[in-house]
C-alpha cells in the first residue's frame, strides 16, 4: 500500500499530539487512541475513504499476524498479562495476600514504610520493566492499601523504579538492548577506547535522568511530598476514600472485594512469597535460557552479557508466568478449594486484566501509526544544524524526550536517536560521544515517563490498579522536576566536558528541587496523614 511521506513536515505530529491532548482532556483513554489512529490512517491514504479502511484493516491485524505468523512479542506480552492477572487473583484466593499484609504490618509501622517497601522492591527486580511493574505492584498493593497509600503513589514508585533501574543494569532486557546499538555505533566511528559494555558502564552515571528519578523515589517516600494532583489523592486516600472503612482485616480486603474474590482464612505468608519468587527466577532463567539457546545456535560461547543480548523478552514472561501461575495453585489445592471456586477466581483475574491489554492495543496500533508517519525522523532534523557543539547534550535530552513523549516508546528512541546522537558526536567532537548517548538514553526515560501512550506507564498503572491518567498526571510534576535537574546536568557536561563538575551540579540543583517541592508540598491545603 503506498502512503503518504511525513517524514520532513510537522504533520507527522499530529496523530500522536491529538491522542495525547484529548487523552488529558478527556480522561477517556481508548477512544483518544482510537482518534489519533483515525486521524493518521486518513492522513497516510490521503483521504481516501477505501485505503484508509484497508490501512486500518493492515495495522490492526499487524498486531496479531507478522509476516504470516503470529506476533510472538504482542501476544507473549498479553499471554504474561493473563497469567499474571490469573495468578494475582489465586494468592487473594489462597489467603496469601492477607496473610502478607497482616505479617507485614507487624514489621511496616507506617505509610512511609509501604512506600519504602515498593520502591526497594522496584530497585531489586530490575531483570525487565514490564515485569517490574506487574510484579512489584502485585506484591506492594496489599500493603500500600493497609496503610493508605494512594494507588496514584503506588503507580508513581512502580514506574519511577522500573525503567530508570533497567536502562542503568547491563544485565537486563534493557542493558542488553541498548550495549548492542552502542556496539555498532562504536564501530562505525572506530571508536576503540573502550568496548560496548565499558561504555555502557560509564554512561550509567551520566544518564542524570535515571539517576536522579531512583533519588527522587526515596525522597518523595521519607519525606511525604506530595505536590500537584497527586495531594489530592493522598488525602482522599487518608481519609479512606478509595479504600473499604472499617478496621484493619476490612482494609485488607479493599482488593478483594474490588475483584469479588472470596479469600482464605487459612493462607500462609509463603503462599504469597514462593509464587512471586519463582516467577522472578523462572523470567530469569528463561531470559538466559533463551539467549543461550541463540547463542548456541551461533556457535558462540556462552556468556551471561551475550544471553541478555539475544534473550526471548516475551517468551520469557511467558514461561515465567506459567510458572508461577502453577505455583499460586498449589496452596489452593492444599486447602483443597473446589476446583469450581479456582476457575472462577482464575476467569476473574484474567477479566481485571482485559482494561490494560485493550489499551495496550490502541497504544501498539498508534505506535504502528506513529512509525509510518515517521514523526521520529522528522524531529530527529530538528537538531541538524548550526548548533554550539556544548549544547548537543542538553538539546539531545530534550529531542529525545519529546521524540518518546510523542511515540511512547523509549526503545524507538534510542533506535532512532543513538546513531543520530553517534553521528553528530562524530562530526562535531568525538569527545563529546558519550555525554550525547547518555543524554539520548535519559531523554528517552523521561519522554516514557511522561507519555500517556507508553505501554511502561499503562503497565505501571495496571501493576497498581490505578487510574491510567490519574497516573499520568500525578507522576508529571516529578519527572518534570527530575528533568529540570537533568537539564542543568547536561548543559554543565556540554560545557566542562567533566563528569564529576557536572554531577555536582545536577546534584546540588536535585537538593534546591526537592527543598522547593518540599516547602511546595507542606503548604495548608487539606490534611495529610502522617507518615
Amino acid at each position: 500500500m503506498n502512503i503518504v511521506d511525513f517524514s520532513h513536515s510537522a504533520i507527522s505530529l499530529l496523530p500522536p499530539l491529538v491522542a495525547l491532548g484529548l487523552a488529558i482532556l478527556t480522561r477517556k483513554v481508548l477512544v483518544s487512541l482510537g482518534v489519533g489512529v483515525l486521524l493518521g490512517a486518513v492522513l497516510l491514504t490521503d483521504f481516501s475513504a477505501g485505503a484508509t479502511v484497508g490501512y486500518l484493516s493492515t495495522t490492526v491485524s499487524s498486531l496479531f499476524i507478522d509476516d504470516g505468523a503470529i506476533n510472538s512479542w504482542n501476544m507473549s506480552i498479553v499471554a504474561f498479562l493473563l497469567l499474571l492477572g490469573m495468578m494475582t487473583a489465586l494468592l487473594t484466593l489462597s489467603g496469601g495476600t492477607r496473610a502478607f499484609a497482616e505479617w507485614a504490618q507487624t514489621r511496616i509501622k507506617s505509610k512511609r514504610g509501604a512506600k519504602l517497601l515498593a520502591a526497594f522492591l522496584g530497585v531489586f527486580i530490575f531483570v525487565d520493566d514490564y515485569f517490574n511493574s506487574l510484579a512489584v505492584g502485585s506484591i506492594a498493593r496489599p500493603v500500600t492499601d493497609r496503610f493508605y497509600v494512594s494507588r496514584a503513589k503506588l503507580a508513581y514508585i512502580l514506574d519511577s523504579t522500573a525503567a530508570p533501574m533497567c536502562v542503568l543494569m547491563p544485565a537486563s532486557s534493557w542493558g542488553a538492548y541498548i550495549i548492542t546499538l552502542i556496539g555498532g555505533i562504536l564501530a562505525s566511528h572506530g571508536v576503540t577506547e573502550y568496548s560496548a559494555l565499558s561504555a555502557f558502564v560509564q554512561l550509567a552515571p551520566m544518564n542524570f535522568y535515571a539517576v536522579f528519578a531512583l533519588a527522587m523515589v526515596f525522597v518523595v517516600a521519607w519525606f511525604q511530598i506530595d505536590v500537584g494532583p497527586m495531594k489530592k489523592h493522598e488525602i482522599q486516600a487518608s481519609q479512606g476514600r478509595g479504600f473499604d472503612e472499617g478496621d484493619d482485616d476490612s482494609r485488607a480486603k479493599d482488593l478483594n472485594d474490588e475483584l469479588e474474590i472470596d479469600e482464605s482464612s487459612n493462607g500462609r505468608v509463603a503462599d504469597l512469597v514462593l509464587p512471586i519468587i519463582a516467577l522472578i527466577f523462572a523470567t530469569f532463567f528463561f531470559m538466559i535460557f533463551t539467549g543461550y539457546q541463540v547463542l548456541a545456535e551461533d556457535g558462540i560461547a556462552f556468556n551471561i552479557l551475550g544471553a541478555f543480548e539475544n534473550t526471548d523478552v516475551g517468551l520469557s514472561l511467558c514461561y515465567g508466568g506459567l510458572i508461577g501461575l502453577i505455583s499460586a495453585l498449589v496452596p489452593v489445592i492444599r486447602q483443597k478449594i473446589p476446583m469450581a471456586d479456582v476457575a472462577k477466581t482464575m476467569w476473574i483475574g484474567a477479566k481485571s486484566m482485559f482494561g490494560a491489554i485493550l489499551i495496550l492495543l490502541f497504544a501498539w496500533s498508534i505506535g504502528s501509526v506513529i512509525g509510518d508517519m515517521e514523526t521520529g525522523k522528522y524531529l530527529s532534523t530538528l537538531v541538524q544544524g548550526n548548533i554550539d557543539p556544548m549544547l548537543l547534550p542538553m538539546i539531545l535530552f530534550v529531542l529525545a524526550g519529546i521524540m518518546a513523549f510523542s511515540t511512547g516508546t523509549s526503545w524507538g528512541t534510542f533506535g532512532i536517536m543513538l546513531p543520530i546522537a553517534g553521528d553528530l558526536a562524530g562530526a562535531t567532537d568525538i569527545a563529546l560521544m558519550l555525554p550525547m548517548l547518555g543524554a539520548v538514553l535519559a531523554g528517552s526515560v523521561f519522554g516514557d515517563h511522561c507519555s500517556p501512550i507508553s505501554d511502561t506507564t499503562i503497565l505501571s498503572s495496571t501493576g497498581a490498579r490505578c487510574h491510567h491518567i490519574d497516573h499520568v498526571s500525578t507522576q508529571l510534576p516529578y519527572a518534570l522536576s527530575v528533568a529540570f535537574v537533568s537539564i542543568i546536568g547536561f548543559l554543565i557536561l556540554g560545557i566542562t566536558d567533566s563528569l564529576p563538575v557536572a554531577f555536582m551540579a545536577a546534584t546540588i540543583t536535585f537538593i534546591l528541587v526537592c527543598v522547593f517541592l518540599s516547602w511546595l508540598s507542606r503548604r495548608p491545603k487539606g490534611t495529610i496523614a502522617n507518615a
